[in-house]
């Protein structure tokens, strides 16, 4: 990211925010001044006074941002159309640290839907960590969980974090390889 990219903000209201990576809530006092790093999948990571810090996109306001839209679902809605919402809904959930989406890096094992007697539907995934032990699992872990709860129709959403098998950047899609630069 060139420093010219990173666009400027003032915090307008108190916003909670996520130090990265220790993964500690903290909050960003009215007047703070800083930049957006990184804003995708409705969240933004932002540097402010030499930290990196999270905003959840509901909280965009703070920062002068639209939140992200609601999510509508067909009423005639089967469940192959809410698994595929669910995966898409899983693709806008970012890494603060690395720009690419926590399927195309490889990180979500699993995700089934299943629907209860009353018609609901409960998500169960199991997701890993590039390295275990760090600190933005349980902000990953939200960030799922809240994305998939903003599906209408999904009533709990179950996130396993797993570390078997391990991690392993041959996981990754090939578009997030070349985005690492890895290839």
């Amino acid at each position: 990211m060139h420093h010219h990219d990173r666009e400027p903000f003032v915090v307008n209201e108190d916003v909670k925010a996520v130090l990265v990576p220790a993964g500690i809530e903290v909050k960003l006092r009215v007047g703070s001044v800083g930049y957006i790093t990184q804003a995708l999948g409705g969240s933004f990571t932002v540097y402010v006074e030499g930290n990196l810090f999270r905003i959840a996109g509901e909280d965009a306001g703070a920062i002068g941002k639209e939140p992200p839209a609601r999510i509508e679902l067909p009423p005639d809605a089967t469940d192959a159309d809410v698994q595929a919402l669910a995966w898409s809904q899983l693709k806008t959930c970012f890494d603060p640290e690395i720009p690419v989406n926590i399927v195309d890096l490889g990180l979500v094992y699993d995700c089934v839907i299943e629907r209860s007697e009353d018609g609901t539907r409960q998500a169960k995934v199991n997701l890993t960590l590039t390295a275990p032990g760090c600190g933005m699992g349980e902000v990953l872990v939200q960030d799922a969980k809240d994305k998939l709860l903003a599906i209408p129709t999904i009533a709990s959403a179950d996130i396993e974090l797993v570390f078997d098998p391990p991690w392993d950047r041959e996981m990754m899609s090939e578009e997030a390889r070349l985005q690492m630069g890895m290839m």
